[in-house]
């Protein structure tokens, strides 16, 4: 950051003495410090208890049918690419193929530097409006899925999970992979009874590891719980009621009749669909986290 307001005060002091020849020079280097300068910002708003934290993604398909589990396959790829651009390390830990195409659900273990700071930005209902590539009549359709994020937590002493209340099922892997996974009841799907929260895992070759890393997903879940809960509390001892479903809508794809993708929280948005799709989300967060640093 010093370093940073030293080649401002610098180029400051440049402009000032330029000659029309120098100009170009100038302007680059601004540009330069500019995207410097947004990359440092976005780091100051993550300061989150679980911002640097490995996270969990997860991607529903909504109502809908077909045309929503393929909405929810083509989220999946956005958020593969995205990872890929930002050199995160991603696991497909349970993964649900539609009937016909799509996915009716996918959980992701997302392994990088802020990972769960980013993409805890991106929780909440997508909503796809297109020409449809499963009717006949190539109607306008509109589909939903949900997106889901959790931090990877090591330990917490904020939930205590008794044995007692969970319902451990083990099952063979439908998905590809090695000659254990898929000839051993090497999956895991465990119930948490008194919530009723179902979760699974079966990327790992052993049933041992997939029931420890659906043991993290699940203590996350029951935090994240918790906590909603307690924000709820707090807002009616306020005298107010605020929603704490991470199920609403926040953002729009429109393929037809015009290209438009706009997040509802924040109103930024682009006509650049095909880049945003294929996982240019950083505009989006990071407008998202500056709305977040301003409540």
């Amino acid at each position: 950051m010093k370093a940073l307001a030293e080649n401002v005060e610098m180029l400051v002091g440049l402009a000032a003495e330029a000659t029309e020849g120098d100009q170009g020079d100038i302007e680059k280097e601004y540009a330069q410090l500019l995207m410097l300068w947004e990359e440092l910002e976005s780091k100051l708003y993550l300061s989150g208890e679980f911002d640097t934290c490995n996270c969990y993604l997860t991607i529903s398909g909504g109502a809908g049918g077909t045309e929503a589990q393929d909405w929810a396959s083509l989220l999946l790829r956005m958020y593969l690419r995205f990872c890929e651009r930002q050199e995160w390390r991603t696991d497909i830990l349970e993964k649900t193929d539609g009937q016909e195409a799509g996915i009716k659900s996918v959980t992701v273990h997302v392994q990088g530097a802020m990972a769960y700071g980013l993409l805890k930005c991106e929780r909440g209902t997508h909503r796809l409006v297109r020409l449809s590539p499963f009717n006949a009549k190539n109607l306008r359709q509109t589909s939903f899925a949900l997106v889901e994020v959790l931090p990877e937590i090591e330990e917490t002493t904020e939930v205590a999970i008794d044995p007692k209340d969970l319902r451990v099922d083990t099952y063979r892997s439908s998905g590809a992979g090695g000659q254990k996974v898929n000839k051993t009841d090497s999956a895991v799907r465990i119930t948490h009874i008194p919530t009723g929260l179902v979760v699974a895992c079966q990327n790992e070759r052993s049933q041992q590891q997939n029931r420890r890393q659906a043991m993290n997903i699940l203590t996350a879940k029951l935090l994240e719980r918790k906590r909603a809960e307690d924000a709820e509390k707090k807002e009616e001892l306020k005298g107010a009621r605020k929603s704490a479903d991470f199920g609403q809508q926040i953002r729009s794809y429109v393929l037809h009749p015009y290209q438009m993708v706009k997040d509802l929280r924040t109103d930024e948005e682009t006509s650049d669909t095909e880049g945003v799709l294929d996982g240019d989300l950083r505009r989006f967060i990071d407008a998202e986290l500056k709305r977040e640093a301003r409540q």
